[in-house]
C-alpha cells in the first residue's frame, strides 16, 4: 500500500518573511550636501540652523564673524591718517597676491625674495650715503634704482628661460643674494655697489640657467669627438 505523505509548504522568504531573513538596517538620513545652495533664503536657514552635519554651515559662520571683525579692524586703522590707509591698501594688494598665487609656489617666493631684496638694498644704500655725511637724496635714489632693477632683472631672467634645470624661485633667491651682498658692499665703495650686484646676478642666472648647461654640454661633445680621434690615430701609428 503507498501511502500518501502530506506535502509541507515550503517556507520562503517571500511567503513568510520571518524565516530566514535578516532585519534591513534603516536607511541612514543622507548628509545635507556641503555645496553652496542656490538661493539664499534655504542658505540662510542653514546657516542660523548650525547643524553638526552640515560642513557648510558650520564652516561659514565663523569665517562670516572673523571676516567682519578684521574688516572693522582694517577699518579703523585706515580712517586715522593717510599714511594708513595706503598701508592698509597696500596690504591688502599684498594679500590679494598671495591668495591669487597660493598655488605657485616659486612665483609666489620670488616675488617675496624680490620684495625684501629691493628694501634691504635700498635701506643699505641710503645707510651708506649717510655714514659718509652726504644726505643728497638724488645719489641714494640713483644707486637704489639700480639695485631695483638688477632685483628684476633677476626675476625676469629665471623666467625667461623656457627649459629651467632647477626651481625657478630659488634662482631668484640665490641671485638677490648676491644683490644684497653687492649692496653691502656698496656702503664702502658705491661705484662698485651695482656693478657687483650685477654681475654676480648674471652669474646666478647663467649657472642655474640653461646657458652653462648647454656649454658643457658641447665641450663634452668636443672631448668625445677628440678621444675618438686618438683612438683612430692609435692603430695607425702602431701599425707604421
Amino acid at each position: 500500500m503507498t501511502t500518501k505523505t502530506s506535502k509541507q509548504p515550503k517556507t520562503d522568504a517571500k511567503t513568510n518573511p520571518k524565516v530566514g531573513t535578516r532585519r534591513e538596517s534603516k536607511p541612514q538620513r543622507p548628509v545635507p550636501d556641503a555645496a553652496r545652495p542656490a538661493s539664499p533664503l534655504p542658505g540662510l536657514r542653514r546657516l542660523l540652523h548650525q547643524d553638526r552635519n552640515d560642513p557648510w554651515a558650520v564652516r561659514m559662520l565663523p569665517r562670516i564673524v572673523f571676516g567682519l571683525a578684521a574688516a572693522f579692524t582694517l577699518f579703523t586703522i585706515a580712517s586715522q591718517s593717510g599714511s594708513s590707509f595706503v598701508m592698509v591698501c597696500v596690504l591688502l594688494l599684498l594679500g590679494g597676491a598671495v591668495w591669487l598665487l597660493r598655488r605657485r609656489t616659486q612665483l609666489l617666493l620670488a616675488l617675496a625674495s624680490t620684495i625684501l631684496a629691493a628694501a634691504f638694498s635700498g635701506y643699505f644704500s641710503a645707510a651708506g650715503d649717510a655714514a659718509r655725511m652726504s644726505t643728497s637724496a638724488a645719489v641714494t635714489g640713483t644707486a637704489a634704482f639700480g639695485y631695483w632693477a638688477v632685483a628684476g632683472m633677476a626675476l625676469l631672467g629665471a623666467w625667461m628661460v623656457k627649459e629651467h634645470p632647477g626651481r625657478r624661485g630659488v634662482t631668484v633667491v640665490l641671485a638677490d643674494v648676491i644683490l644684497v651682498i653687492g649692496s653691502v658692499a656698496g656702503m664702502f665703495a658705491p661705484e662698485v655697489g651695482v656693478p657687483v650686484g650685477f654681475v654676480g646676478v648674471l652669474a646666478v642666472l647663467a649657472a642655474r640657467g640653461s646657458g652653462v648647461k648647454a656649454v658643457i654640454g658641447r665641450v663634452r661633445r668636443v672631448q668625445r669627438a677628440f678621444g675618438r680621434l686618438r683612438r683612430r690615430e692609435a692603430p695607425e701609428t702602431a701599425d707604421s
